[in-house]
């Protein structure tokens, strides 16, 4: 239990990690990975190298010493860990690993004349409050997920029963896992863990849903990223009757039943989970506008699907803009990058409708800026990010 003295201290680090969180962070992650092995497949090594992941952590570190006596103030960023964690089955006993590694990384880099013992002490049980605050909320998701119909808790093996090239880089996968039993229903534009073995190395992903729920399989759509370790292997080494693990789905990104309009804006494979949004929203009744932004035709996946989906839903409205005109390619309803001008010409009037956004970042911080420009509620516009949680400011 954190005393107040302890708050005191952890409130008065703020500055330091403001100045040198990231720092920090990419030590932290330095010690772990190089000490203890064996949580690397728990870790995209890719997010390392660009520095979202410890850009990641600093942000959700310092947030936590911020809302110290409001945990409550931390608003969506404790489930949204929670969903990435239960995705890629971090488990209880991790957490005292994290927590030596991240006390370690303090000491050493803020120095022992700042990093005193009764700073480590703090720190030590504001890490463990989090620590079980965190592995308490996964463990009843695990359970959670175990009990419910068609669902399961470690470790599922699932069979690919069809491979789907979508554009020049994106694939669809769909999955049926080999005991033939029923699959866990998971709510449109949630996620799923998946493990695989590269070169005799374990790994770990988590790729959206990009297809309604059916009680039998699970479809994903994987873009081949330069290399991308798990994306590239997909693409090239895995086929019909391959077999893969998987965990249950999670993520709290997901339609929401509120009766008003939708709208679905993506960029790239930021599709992906708009797509069983979409498919969920046209069994309601509901108009939705759907707009997607990509460089060109042949990197554009579903148009069709979406084209012919329109053409038996009238209450579908559909917008492309693709950033390069090449020859021969089929007309989008605009060029350039998408813009608040576009959005405002394609959206219905600011607060009739819920707005679901997520792509690259660039891409996502010009739609949330254009979103508050034209009005539309922060409350009724909803975005994720693929990898580790960022800022948009």
């Amino acid at each position: 239990m954190l005393s107040e003295s302890q708050k005191a201290i952890v409130r008065a680090t703020v500055p330091l990690l403001d100045a040198c969180g990231e720092a920090l962070t990419t030590h932290f992650y330095g010690i772990l990975l190089r000490e203890y092995p064996e949580v690397r497949p728990y870790f995209n090594q890719a997010n390392q190298l660009t520095g979202d992941q410890p850009r990641a952590l600093a942000n959700g570190v310092l947030m936590y010493a911020r809302h110290i006596d409001r945990l409550e103030g931390l608003g969506d960023l404790v489930p949204a860990i929670v969903n990435k964690h239960v995705s890629l089955r971090i488990r209880a006993e991790h957490y005292p690993v994290v927590g030596t590694c991240l006390l370690r990384a303090i000491r050493e880099v803020l120095g022992a004349a700042v990093a005193t013992d009764d700073v480590i002490e703090a720190w030590g049980a504001a890490y463990g409050q989090l620590a079980d605050m965190l592995s308490g909320a996964e463990e009843a998701v695990y359970k959670a997920q175990a009990s419910a119909e068609g669902g399961w808790r470690d470790e599922r093996t699932f069979r690919v029963v069809e491979k789907t090239v979508e554009s020049d880089e994106i694939t669809s996968f769909r999955f049926m896992p080999v005991d033939g039993l029923p699959v866990l229903a998971h709510a449109p534009g949630q996620y799923i863990g998946l493990r695989v073995l590269v070169d005799g190395i374990d790994v770990r992903r988590n790729y959206s849903l990009s297809a309604i729920a059916d009680g039998r399989t699970y479809r994903i759509s994987v873009k081949r990223q330069p290399g991308g370790l798990v994306s590239n292997y997909l693409h090239d080494m895995v086929g019909v009757g391959d077999t893969v693990e998987l965990y249950p789905p999670s993520g709290h990104f997901v339609l929401e039943d509120s009766g008003r309009d939708v709208v679905l804006i993506s960029g790239g494979v930021g599709i992906t989970p708009t797509l069983a949004m979409l498919d969920a929203a046209t069994q309601t009744g509901r108009t939705i506008h759907f707009i997607h932004a990509t460089r060109h035709a042949g990197a554009h996946a579903f148009r069709k699907t979406i084209e012919d989906l329109a053409s038996s839903y009238p209450r579908l409205r559909h917008y492309f803009c693709y950033e390069v005109e090449r020859a021969g390619d089929p007309e989008p309803h605009a060029w350039g990058f998408l813009d608040k001008q576009m959005l405002a010409r394609w959206m219905p009037e600011a607060g009739t409708a819920d707005v679901y956004f997520l792509g690259p970042k660039p891409f996502m911080k010009v739609v949330r800026d254009s979103l508050r420009a034209l009005g539309v509620p922060q409350a009724q516009a909803r975005f994720e990010f693929f990898g580790p949680a960022a800022s948009l400011d």
